[in-house]
């Protein structure tokens, strides 16, 4: 293998890496959504810097299969999850 392919894959998997640790970095917690949504229910994980935000992005993440179109959506996400739980990682 040349060697310019190796720095090349190099750099690759060290800006994923790079990636991986800025983005989780910051989540200092991880919450379960499960929502009922139109007689459908669909549960889904999320981890943010603050309780709300990780809440935030499992309801959305939960509404994403059960909701179609963007009214749907956004009346989803704002409905009460039926089950939430969230910890500190």
């Amino acid at each position: 293998m040349k060697r310019s392919t190796l720095y090349t894959i190099a750099a690759v998997l060290a800006v994923a890496a790079l990636f991986f640790v800025m983005t989780t970095a910051r989540a200092k917690v991880q919450c379960r959504v499960c929502v009922e949504f139109h007689d459908r229910t669909n549960c889904a994980a999320a981890v943010g810097a603050t309780e709300q935000a990780a809440r935030e992005g499992a309801q959305t993440t939960a509404c994403g299969p059960i909701a179609s179109g963007m009214d749907e959506q956004i009346a989803c996400g704002r409905s009460q999850p039926a089950v939430m739980q969230c910890q500190s990682r």
